[in-house]
């Protein structure tokens, strides 16, 4: 999915599943970082990129919360 799309789709989420969708992007990089650790993953950037998605989802969610100030 590209990256616009992603955040598009963010934008049209509640606060509420979007907080959702931070913690289940917070636990798939913990699942990502155990398998890297044990060395299971075979693809390392997929840490990177769920790294950037949390930050997407805690951007759109920051923008949310000031709208709503």
């Amino acid at each position: 999915m590209k990256n616009k799309d992603y955040v598009k789709e963010l934008e049209g989420k509640t606060k509420d599943e979007l907080s959702n969708a931070l913690v289940d992007a917070k636990k798939e990089l913990f699942n990502l970082r155990f398998r890297n650790a044990t060395n299971q993953l075979d693809n390392t950037a997929e840490i990177k990129a769920a790294r950037r998605n949390i930050a997407r989802i805690q951007t759109v969610l920051s923008v949310k919360q000031r709208a709503e100030a």
